[in-house]
């Protein structure tokens, strides 16, 4: 398999990402299992994404958002 070059951007923009998630999670109280299992992924996917070491599918991205949601609205 050929491994894709580090383009800047995508740089960028996966760190931006890790750290709002990473922020999101701590204001919301969870650990990363915690939250992952609300978002029905894996807690070594989460642990990835927050240390930006992989670009996430749309599809995970909607299913944190949506866990951090559900914490957000039962906390009101």
């Amino acid at each position: 398999m050929k491994r894709q070059q580090n383009i800047p951007a995508i740089e960028y923009v996966r760190k931006s990402l890790a750290r709002r998630i990473t922020q999101a999670r701590r204001a919301a109280g969870l650990i990363q299992a915690e939250l992952a299992r609300r978002a029905g992924i894996r807690p070594e996917t989460l642990n990835r994404l927050e240390k930006g070491k992989t670009t996430p599918a749309i599809a995970t991205v909607i299913k944190i958002e949506r866990a951090l949601e559900t914490v957000q609205t039962t906390a009101e």
